[in-house]
């Protein structure tokens, strides 16, 4: 895979992963689905989704060459990168769609 192809599409997945928790109303993407699920749920499962994205991108870091250790700035970078991405759902859920939606 060449590198170039890879940072896009991983750049694609954290953008995607970003927005998936406020457009879905089950509990960790899978589980019961609840008729308002509560914003503390949206973030964990934004947590959650940003670490698999990380794991994701270093698994292909590992198989493209070899993989970089990293410190906590890396992973502050990777969470506020994910938080910019995520900024379209947030959006689309509380501020154009309304609380009571």
């Amino acid at each position: 895979m060449n590198s170039t192809l890879a940072v896009w599409l991983l750049l694609l997945l954290g953008f995607v992963t970003a927005n998936l928790p406020f457009f879905s109303e089950r509990v960790l993407l899978l589980g019961p689905l609840r008729p308002k699920k509560a914003l503390g749920w949206r973030l964990l499962e934004l947590l959650l989704l940003t670490g698999l994205t990380v794991g994701v991108g270093m698994l292909i870091e590992a198989r493209i060459g070899q993989r970089s250790p990293q410190g906590w700035p890396f992973y502050a970078v990777a969470l506020c990168l994910m938080l910019t991405f995520a900024f379209p759902g947030f959006t689309w859920r509380y501020l154009r769609r309304g609380r009571d939606d």
